[in-house]
């Protein structure tokens, strides 16, 4: 299996890139994992945010193939256990789908061009994380829905 994470925005924090780094490494026996971080465009007018958010959406979809599985990360996406979560990664993968592509939208979210691309959405919580944060739980979140996929001790 294939998996892209395209994230709007770069890590900063140490701790982050080294979290997501581990988890990177520990997915390798059970997918191809590659990111892409895209430059967001700064806003300085905020009449201009769902203009801007479609130049961002441009980007995006141009690195999403039409066969692809497309989740994003969305506030009203729908809330998944890790279980569920887990189902839904085998569902896609039984499903003869090669590539499943997360995307995770800068601080002002994604363009309504993206979420209607859309394949599935997706909410980690009704709490608002920090965009580099939701990549981080996204990793560890891919890495144990594997380990649940092939009955490995990871998840308790």
């Amino acid at each position: 299996m294939n998996i892209k994470i395209i994230a709007l925005g770069k890590l900063k924090e140490k701790f982050l890139k080294d979290g997501i780094a581990e988890f990177q490494k520990r997915l390798t026996p059970y997918a191809n994992l590659e990111i892409i971080e895209l430059q967001p465009i700064e806003i300085k007018d905020e009449h201009l945010v769902e203009k801007i958010l479609d130049e961002e959406a441009d980007k995006v979809l141009n690195l999403v193939k039409p066969q692809a599985f497309l989740i994003t990360l969305e506030i009203k996406g729908k809330m998944l256990s890790s279980e569920e979560f887990a189902a839904k990664i085998k569902e896609i993968t039984n499903s003869g789908v090669s590539e499943i592509i997360f995307v995770i939208g800068s601080s002002y979210g994604l363009s309504e061009k993206v979420s209607k691309r859309a394949d599935f959405k997706l909410s980690f919580s009704k709490m608002t994380f920090l965009h580099q944060f939701a990549r981080l739980i996204l990793i560890e979140q891919i890495y144990r829905a594997f380990k649940i996929i092939k009955g490995e001790t990871y998840h308790k």
